[in-house]
Parts: structure tokens; sequence; C-alpha cells
């Protein structure tokens, strides 16, 4: 059915807010409406017709009100789908009329512990009634609506009063409703944890681990897992090595995602969630040298991340250097030999990154979310999307650095600029407050390798500087989101000096 005509509402709220006004019009709309406790008393003493909980249930509330709506004569006429024979033919031997709305709101549990309530107080308001209610409507939103914030009277009672509740109303109400059960019942969980530090958080969160410490020695820390998650250190299996540390699992976590957008055999050196060094090539020893060859001195002490299988020829030349954590999809028996010499090397086997998982970050009382940031260049070649902004065309080389380079970028904090020859990166500026302070630090560490290289920028040149700098330096091609105010003298500066430009359409901000 579309369109639910409401005959028959249960209303049981804690907070009165507009209360009468909503009731007053569902009344008129010739709504019968049945409450029960404190809501009958205020809505009688306003002049409404109510019917009272206990004459549908033919039992008075019990246990100082603990017990009131728990009834198959009103769950029954809440849960009942009205498309179900059965359904139907067990309502009428019961007696049982149906409800079309549920208005409910629980009590005030968060106000309640976030005063000086004692352990008592704060359980006696642990609504049970009025989640099972809401809960019970929401699953059987097809034949009712459920409300749970004075919010939605108005909306609500327009549509009783032009025929009844849309199957769309219908749904957002559900909607709104479980979430509104699940966030009561994590602030029940969050104060049931009390001083307890980092344990499961609320129905979202399941403690994994106990860290040695955070970032720093003096942070506590820990490690949670999102209720049915398969996140790649879920799967991963540690072969050697001390236990993950807080930064390792960080710089792992952003190693394991870029490393996954390369080409294979593909490499990745992290520190402190940057790119030291990146590289494709024929192999994966190959790939590793060239990546920890772009800054030799920023990688000791890294993570080491491959998209391809982790063989004895890769792990001899690893086992050269000091790193930290070494992540592969599978590591051979010869290179697990090999590496089992360094004792405290954490190696892991894992699967990749999943790619549709929100990014979530902490601000003070609450939470930043947003969709994932995924580099989609789709297939070889020029991609779709960008354009050639200056005079001259990239050449077929330049094209592949460009989108070697590009990629790095996306996973570089920004400001970020990614110098890349031979699709390695030989000089990486990451996390600076100016582009062109990240330009002078990607060609720092890039030095003579600069010239006939190209450049990636996260985010637009605002200037025509940081183009002026690159092309100084030796840099062939650049490739850049655009759309600066100054991107016709920023083009300008490329062309007379014979760069190819090309802009992208998007950033990668990453902070």
């Amino acid at each position: 059915m579309t369109t639910v005509p409401v005959n028959r509402a249960l209303i049981s709220v804690s907070d009165k807010t507009g209360l009468v006004d909503f009731a007053e019009r569902l009344s008129a709309a010739g709504v019968e409406i049945v409450s029960s406790g404190g809501t009958a008393r205020h809505l009688s003493e306003a002049g409404i017709s109510v019917t009272s909980v206990a004459d549908v249930t033919a039992a008075p509330e019990m246990l100082g009100g603990r017990v009131k709506t728990l009834h198959p004569n009103i769950h029954g006429g809440i849960l009942a789908d009205l498309g179900d024979d059965q359904h139907l033919g067990d309502l009428e031997a019961r007696g049982i009329d149906p409800f079309q709305l549920v208005v409910v709101n629980m009590y005030p549990f968060e106000e309640t512990v976030a005063g000086e309530a004692s352990d008592a107080e704060a359980i006696e308001q642990i609504d049970i009634g009025g989640p099972t209610m809401i809960r019970a409507a929401a699953k059987n939103h097809r034949w009712v609506g459920v409300v749970v914030a004075p919010d939605r009277y108005d909306e609500v009672a327009e549509a009783v009063e032009t025929g009844g509740l849309s199957a769309e109303l219908r749904r957002a109400l559900a909607d709104a409703a479980f979430a509104t059960t699940a966030a009561y019942d994590a602030a029940i969980a969050s104060w049931f944890e009390g001083d307890k530090a980092f344990g499961d958080v609320s129905s979202v969160l399941d403690h994994a681990a106990t860290l040695r410490y955070g970032e720093n020695p003096h942070q506590f820390a820990a490690l949670y897992a999102e209720r049915e998650s398969e996140g790649w250190w879920l799967r991963a299996d540690q072969l050697q090595g001390k236990a993950m540390s807080f930064n390792n699992y960080a710089d792992t976590e952003a190693a394991w995602r870029l490393v996954a957008d390369l080409a294979r055999p593909g490499a990745v050196v992290i520190k402190h969630a940057n790119p030291c060094g990146a590289a494709e090539s024929d192999t994966a020893a190959d790939a590793f040298l060239a990546a920890w060859e772009c800054d030799p001195l920023s990688s000791f002490g890294g993570v080491i991340a491959l998209n391809a299988e982790l063989d004895a020829a890769t792990a001899a030349r690893i086992a050269e250097y000091f790193v930290e954590v070494v992540i592969a999809p599978s590591v051979t028996q010869e290179a697990a030999e090999i590496l089992a010499k360094r004792r405290n090397l954490r190696v892991l086997e894992a699967p990749f990154a999943g790619t549709r998982d929100l990014d979530v970050r902490r601000i003070d009382g609450g939470y930043l979310v947003q969709e994932r940031d995924l580099v989609q260049l789709g297939g070889d070649g020029f991609p779709d999307g960008w354009t050639v902004a200056g005079e001259r065309p990239p050449t077929s080389d330049e094209i592949v650095d460009l989108r070697f380079a590009w990629t790095v970028a996306a996973h570089t904090k920004s400001n970020a600029i990614v110098v890349a020859k031979g699709r390695a990166a030989i000089g990486v500026g990451a996390g600076d407050q100016s582009r062109i302070g990240a330009a002078e630090r990607a060609l720092s560490r890039a030095g003579d390798r600069s010239q006939g290289a190209v450049a990636a920028s996260d985010g637009f040149f605002p200037f025509p500087d940081g183009v002026e700098l690159l092309t100084t330096a030796g840099v062939t091609a650049v490739v850049e989101p655009g759309g600066s105010i100054r991107d016709d003298d920023v083009i300008a500066a490329a062309n007379a000096h014979q760069m190819a430009i090309v802009f992208t359409g998007r950033r990668h901000f990453l902070h």
C-alpha cells in the first residue's frame, strides 16, 4: 500500500514539546489516540480524548510504571502485517485493533547521566518500552509510521490530514527511528563503560587490541574493529616481528592504500604517513630499490609496501636496510627465511584495503565524515577528464610518468608536489604550508635527477612561480587540477618554457 490512512495512534513521550497541538490535529482528523501514564494525563488535561493503554491491555501498569505497553494488545497492533491473512486472523481472534501511527520518545537517559545522577537514578532512566515500540513500528513501516521527535509533528500531521502517510514518509521515519534507538543504546553502553579506558565503544566498535602506547609513549592507545569489519589488518597474517604499534598501523595503512593504486610490481616507502619513495618496475626488487633511492635518508625506519609477491631477491635487498614493517599480498618461504634474521622486523601478508569505507576523523565533540578519496584514472594512456592546457601536449613517456606522479601526489599530505621519472618518484614535497615550499622540497630531494622529469601538484598552482621553479630545475611536464584565477598566467609560464601542462579538473588534498 502506497499511502496508509491513520485511524489509530499510540502516543507515549517524555518530551512533550508541541504534543498538545499535534494531538489536537490528529484528533480533529478522526484519529483515536491511545496513551499511557504522564502522556495520557497531559493530553486529557488539555481536553483531548484519550484511550488509556490499561483499557486496551486490560492490565494496569505495574512495577512502578516499568511495565505498561509490553503487552500483545499493544505490540500485536503495531507489528501486524496487514497483508498477511494469518496476522489478520490473529488480530480478529484476540480483538486487537491495529495502529497506523506510533509516537514515542524515550526517557532522558543522556540528560540524566550528564548531571550528578546516581547509578540507581541512571538505570531507572533506561527506557525499555519506548525503544521496543519504536523498533516494532520501524520494522513494520510498511503499515505503520513512527515519530521519535517533535520536529516531525508538523509534517506527519499534515500527511494525516491530507489522506495518510506515504511509503516514502514511512520509510524516512523508520530510518530516523532506528538511528535514534542506536544512538540511545550507544549512550547507555558508553555510560556502562564508565572510566574504563578504551573498552568496547557502544554498538559500533569492538576492542581489538591494547597497544603499547599511542603516537608518543605517554599516550594510552588501543585498536578497534567495526562490527562485521573485514579490514585488511584484521585478515593480515603477521609472520614475524614485534607487535604492531599505533604508528606502525597508521603508516602501514597509508602505504597499503598507495601501493594498491600503483601498477604491479610496485613498491612504496612510507614515513609519518607520507611517501618517501614509490616506484613501479619489472620486478618487485627493482621497484623497491627505485622507491628507496628517492630519499634514502628519510626512508630509514620506514614502512615498505609491495603490491606483488615478496620474493627472495626483494627480501635480500630489503634486509640491507633498517625498516619497521614490510607488507605484501604474499611472501615466499625463501623471503620469510631471509627476513627472519631481523627478528624485530614486522612482516605482514594481507589483502588489500577496501575502497568503499568512509573516511572519519575526530574533532572536539564530533566527527568529520567524508567519502574516501579515490584516484580513478582508468585504463592506460591519457586519462578521461584530463585536458592539455598548454601549447605542447605531453609525450607518451611523459603521460606514463604524469599518471604515476598524480597517483602518488593523491596519497601525500597537502600541500604536495611529486617529481617523478621512469615510473619512480625522485622527489616528494609533503605537508608544506605553501605550494612553492612543497616544490622546493621535492626538487631538493630530486637534485640533478629532475632533468627531464615530470611533476604533479595535488592542488592548483596559485601563481606562476611554482611552474617556473619546476621548469628551471629541468621538469618538462606537470599535471595539476587547474581552477586558479591565475590559470592563464600559469599556462603562459609553462608555454614560455615548452613545458607540457595538463589539468585534471579534480584535486586530491589530504590532511
